[in-house]
């Protein structure tokens, strides 16, 4: 069984890595012919996970009809790239499609699954999502993911494929669930990043993400997701990681904001994406549109484009009516 990841940044590097430690061939594309070459003669992903030499078995690629000749596809691009290697795979009919993409696609605020459903009609595919950093992936250090799928037989099978190793999967029928808890996790982070960065104390991050995970689950709810699915990995588990972590790029950029650096700034510096700040505007349009109140959404929006200052957006949140949990 030959297994291909679309998609050569660290998430992609890392899963890459882990399930060649199982025993199976890998194909990773990269978009990038130059890009691809130097991973290859180097053996390792200097760029974007220094420091983890890459197993034989994994072969690193930027001829896409090359690597769609796999058993399995998993796309671990960006989100905005989701769409166009979507489309690309489509011209040579593939049976698995799963992806790692997290959050809205900016046009459309339309979920992962949805755009694979346009692009990919008829197509058996899924959404592998959790608390997971690369680094610590690729490591050898254990994890967790789940595969949620509409067609529950896939994301079983789905779920027994790819587990072994330090990785453990589960499987789910809610997608819906799954991505929205990807999305909105990614903003909570911004928002746990600039409490955290202006000292407000652990009393006040409790809170914060206590009440993230309400946001969550209330849009979920209003879009057909189960509510248990945000208790789980997907949900709870991902956002504490996430809004904890100093590996989060999203954490990263609230504590950047907390200090009072511009966005532009900020982004370049990562040098990679950070999801909850392209995801934050359609999620707030999203919950807008579906009658959901999502005030912490709203301020991280408010603070990232409309350059309200973060200790504003606070005092914002604070003085909201008292109301019942």
């Amino acid at each position: 069984m030959h297994i291909s990841v679309y998609g050569a940044g660290s998430w992609g590097t890392a899963l890459a890595i882990v399930l060649a430690r199982q025993g199976r061939p890998v194909t990773l594309w990269a978009r990038q012919a130059q890009y691809a070459h130097l991973m290859q003669s180097q053996r390792e992903n200097h760029a974007r996970l220094p420091g983890f030499p890459l197993p034989e078995a994994v072969s690193v690629i930027a001829d896409f009809e090359a690597a769609a000749q796999a058993d399995w596809h998993i796309i671990a691009t960006p989100m905005s790239a989701l769409r166009e290697t979507a489309r690309r795979l489509s011209g040579y009919q593939p049976q698995r499609v799963l992806w790692l993409c997290k959050g809205l696609e900016a046009d459309s605020e339309s979920l992962p699954h949805q755009v694979l459903q346009q692009v990919l009609p008829g197509v058996t595919c899924g959404a592998l999502s959790g608390p997971s950093f690369a680094q610590e992936a690729a490591q050898g250090l254990p994890f967790a993911l789940v595969c949620a799928s509409e067609n529950v037989a896939f994301a079983r099978h789905a779920a027994e494929t790819l587990h072994g190793g330090n990785m453990r999967v589960y499987s789910s029928g809610d997608v819906v669930g799954v991505e929205i808890a990807g999305a909105v996790k990614n903003v909570m982070a911004i928002a746990t990043g600039i409490a955290d960065g202006l000292k407000l104390g652990m009393n006040a991050r409790a809170a914060l993400i206590t009440r993230g995970l309400a946001e969550m689950t209330r849009l979920g709810l209003a879009l057909g997701a189960r509510a248990e699915t945000f208790m789980g990995l997907a949900g709870v588990g991902d956002l504490l990681l996430t809004c904890t972590g100093d590996l989060s790029r999203n954490r990263r950029v609230g504590l950047a904001l907390a200090r009072g650096e511009v966005l532009t700034d900020i982004t370049a510096q990562l040098g990679a994406v950070a999801e909850g700040v392209k995801s934050a505007p359609s999620i707030d349009q999203l919950a807008r549109r579906t009658g959901v109140e999502m005030p912490i959404t709203r301020a991280v929006c408010a603070v990232l484009f409309e350059r309200l200052p973060a200790q504003e957006a606070l005092q914002q949140l604070l003085s909201r009516q008292v109301r019942s949990e």
